[in-house]
C-alpha cells in the first residue's frame, strides 16, 4: 500500500503538512525530519515570542495582496485553506486567539509556546514519527518511489513533502535543483536599515505611529509605524519596505537614501498644522508645543539638528525656520548603509520557482509526488502574520493531497 510519506522540515509548514497529510490518510505512516534539535524554532521566537499566527485581514484578494511575491498562486490556495480556517483550527483545539488593532492575530496567552504545544500535541496524538538530527542529504526518484539519504544510510518513501524553509544561499537548494527544478536566487525579506554615524539613533526606543518611508531613486513607498533603534530604523513601514524592494535593494547592495515623513502628511497639511500652533499658542516655548505624533525626544532632536531656539515662543518662530521644519517633518533623509535581520525572523525573497508548482495540490510539476510547502518555494509577505499564514495554507495543502 503507498501510503509512506517524509516530511522533510519541522518548521510551521512542516508540522501542518504533517499533521494535514494525517487527519486526511489515517492509515499513512507519516515522518517528519528535522535536520537540527529544535522543533518550531522560527515560531517561538516570531513576534517577540508572541507568535503571530495569522492577520484578520478580510478578504482572499485583499490578503493576498500582502505578498510581495507569490499573491496571484496564493489566490488560489487560499480557496482552500485561508485566514478564517486557521483561527477555526487552533480555536478548535483549545488556543483561544485575538485580533489586535493593526490587524495581526496573536494567542489570547501572549506566548508562542501556546501555539507551539498545540502542534506538538497534535502531531503526538495523530501519531506522527518525529526525527530529529535528521538532516536529509540527497532525495533520488525510483521509478513510483523516494529514497532519501542520510548520514546513516536511506530510508524509502511513496511522497515526499519539502518545506526546508528559506535559504540564504543558492547551494541550499542544490539538492532541489539536481532533482530538476529551478529555484529564483535568494535574497534577504523583512530586514531593518542601517544608518552609521546619524545621530538620529541615540533616539532608540522612540517610534512614531504613521510615518511615510521612501526609497530615493524608486517608485518603493510605504506607511505605518517607525521605531529607531541604535542601529538605524525599525517598525513596520521600514519592515514592508524590505520586504517589496528586497530584490531592488539588495542590487544597491543596501546603500541608497531614505526619505521619512515622520508624520505623513502632505507639505501643505504640514505648514498648515505649524501655522496652527503659531496661532493657538503664541507665547509657548517652542519646544513645550509639537505636532502630534511626536515624542518630546523627537522633537527636541529636530529642533536641535536645525538649530531653532527651542526656548523662544512660537510666535517668534521666523518663516525660514517653519519652512525648515516643514521640510525636516515631510522630507527628512538618511543615508542607509547595510541592513540587520529582523529579530530572528529571518525571511527570504527566493526558491522553488512558482510556475513549476500546482498550488491546487502544492505538488511539482517536474516530479511526480514530490510537495512543497511554506517558504522554500519563491513566496514571501509583508510583516503581520502573513508568511505565517502562506506556511499554514501550503502545508494543508500538500498533506490533504499527496496521497489522494
Amino acid at each position: 500500500m503507498n501510503n509512506r510519506v517524509a516530511i522533510i522540515g519541522g518548521g510551521a509548514a512542516g508540522f501542518f503538512a504533517a499533521i494535514s497529510c494525517k487527519m486526511h490518510a489515517p492509515n499513512a505512516r507519516v515522518v517528519l525530519y528535522e535536520k537540527s534539535v529544535k522543533l518550531l524554532a522560527k515560531v517561538k521566537v516570531s513576534g517577540g515570542g508572541r507568535c503571530n499566527a495569522t492577520n484578520g485581514c478580510q478578504g482572499i484578494p485583499t490578503f493576498a495582496a500582502h505578498y510581495p511575491r507569490g499573491e496571484k498562486h496564493l489566490k488560489k490556495a487560499f480557496s482552500q485553506f485561508n485566514a478564517s480556517d486557521t483561527i477555526e483550527w487552533f480555536e478548535s483545539r483549545g488556543v483561544q486567539l485575538k485580533e489586535e488593532a493593526d490587524g495581526r492575530v496573536f494567542p489570547v496567552t501572549d506566548d508562542s509556546q501556546t501555539i507551539v504545544d498545540c502542534l506538538l500535541n497534535e502531531a503526538r496524538k495523530l501519531r506522527i514519527d518525529i526525527q530529529l538530527s535528521a538532516a536529509v542529504q540527497a532525495i533520488q526518484k525510483e521509478e513510483n518511489a523516494f529514497k532519501l539519504r542520510f548520514k546513516e544510510g536511506t530510508e524509502q518513501f511513496d511522497r515526499v513533502i519539502v518545506a526546508t524553509g528559506g535559504s540564504p544561499k543558492p547551494e541550499g537548494f542544490g539538492w532541489l535543483e539536481s532533482l530538476g527544478h529551478q529555484v529564483e536566487s535568494p535574497v534577504p525579506s523583512l530586514f531593518t536599515f542601517n544608518m552609521p554615524g546619524q545621530s538620529i539613533t541615540q533616539l532608540m526606543g522612540v517610534s512614531v505611529p504613521a510615518a511615510v518611508v521612501k526609497i530615493q531613486g524608486t517608485r518603493l513607498m510605504e506607511k505605518g509605524p517607525l521605531l529607531i533603534t541604535h542601529w538605524g530604523m525599525s517598525g513596520p513601514a521600514i519592515l514592508k519596505t524590505s520586504a517589496w524592494g528586497a530584490r531592488l535593494l539588495h542590487e544597491m547592495n543596501y546603500k541608497f537614501i531614505a526619505h521619512i515623513n515622520w508624520l505623513g502628511l502632505s507639505e501643505k497639511e504640514l505648514r498648515e498644522m505649524l501655522r496652527q500652533i503659531q496661532t493657538d499658542h503664541p507665547k509657548k516655548k517652542i519646544k513645550n508645543q509639537m505636532p502630534l505624533g511626536l515624542t518630546q525626544r523627537l522633537w527636541e532632536h529636530f529642533l536641535t539638528t536645525l538649530g531653532i531656539d527651542e526656548d523662544k515662543p512660537w510666535a517668534e518662530l521666523s518663516k525660514k525656520s517653519l519652512n525648515r521644519l516643514v521640510e525636516k517633518l515631510g522630507n527628512d533623509q538618511y543615508p542607509v548603509n547595510g541592513k540587520t535581520t529582523f529579530k530572528e525572523e529571518f525571511v527570504t525573497a527566493g526558491g522553488v520557482k512558482l510556475g513549476e508548482v500546482n498550488f491546487n495540490t502544492m505538488e511539482s510539476r517536474v516530479v511526480e509526488g514530490l510537495f512543497f510547502a511554506g517558504e522554500v518555494l519563491d513566496i514571501d509577505g509583508i510583516t503581520g502574520g502573513f508568511n505565517f499564514q502562506a506556511a499554514w495554507t501550503t502545508g494543508y495543502i500538500a498533506g490533504k493531497h499527496c496521497l489522494a
